[in-house]
């Protein structure tokens, strides 16, 4: 029997970000899932198969001082979400990870996870900017190709 997609995407999740061994950045336990819905029900995204998961992306809303001093590496991934309020308004989005199976991969599934929760938070929420941390060449390119689609400037944090 083939192992099941979602021990693939947790595993894949632990190896890519290294989240176990850096408490600094976001690792989604109970807590941080609970957080990230109060702030906003499309945070978490997935696309599923009738194998389970394929593909996870996670944005989070939040604000243009908190987007600020996280490019500035002033703050953490984690501080950022911790110092994200409840019930305000959010003007900034960050774009936080997208995960895709390998098999998966190029088909344009984060892509559409990703506007679609845009999208959403936008109808509560004015979005002014988009920002990211790239881990790959590939969430580069996801975060500037989300960025020409909503014409909405982009920061990023370097490494």
């Amino acid at each position: 029997m083939p192992e099941d997609n979602l021990k693939r995407m947790i595993r894949l999740a632990e190896a890519f970000f290294e989240t176990k061994n850096d408490p600094m950045q976001i690792s989604v336990d109970e807590d941080t899932r609970a957080k990230l819905m109060k702030i906003h029900e499309s945070t978490m995204t997935e696309f599923r198969d009738e194998n389970g998961p394929i593909a996870w992306v996670l944005v989070i809303p939040t604000t243009i001082t908190l987007m600020q001093q996280f490019v500035a590496k002033t703050i953490h991934e984690r501080d950022l979400l911790d110092g994200t309020p409840l019930d305000v308004k959010y003007d900034a989005l960050y774009l936080c990870s997208a995960l895709v199976l390998p098999e998966h991969r190029k088909e344009g599934i984060a892509r559409t996870l990703a506007a679609k929760a845009i999208r959403s938070i936008q109808r509560q929420h004015p979005i002014r900017y988009l920002f990211y941390w790239a881990f790959s060449v590939e969430g580069k390119h996801l975060a500037e190709s989300l960025a020409r689609e909503f014409n909405l400037p982009l920061q990023s944090r370097s490494e």
